[in-house]
């Protein structure tokens, strides 16, 4: 059985009451521990992935492509946010410019 169907088995048993807040714990506690140091952090980064500047999904610098994954978007609504607020404030291009030199693009560290 995966971790993944572990942890649902315990939140379900928890949720309807079998598993009190402290076993609950306990039990969490004790499953993630049998993983080891080095599994338990790659859970934690595999949930929020890094913000990078994508390198497949790009026009320009990679920017728009790297804030969709981020945030889990479509890349063309941060196109459009920024073709906006170079249209509306005129900011949107330092914002752009600012991103492409202070993002790493992926595969770098």
């Amino acid at each position: 059985m995966s971790l993944a169907d572990e942890l649902s088995k315990l939140g379900y048993l928890h949720q309807t009451g079998q598993l009190s807040d402290a076993e609950f714990s306990r039990a969490k506690e004790k499953l993630l521990s049998s993983l080891g140091s080095e599994a338990s952090s790659l859970l934690v980064t595999q949930s929020q992935p890094l913000l990078r500047r994508s390198i497949g999904d790009r026009w320009l610098g990679g920017v728009c492509g790297g804030l969709a994954r981020y945030s889990n978007s479509e890349s063309w609504i941060w196109r459009l946010l920024f073709v906006g607020f170079v249209c509306i404030f005129g900011t949107g291009f330092i914002f752009y410019l600012l991103a492409w030199i202070f993002i790493p693009e992926e595969g770098s560290y």
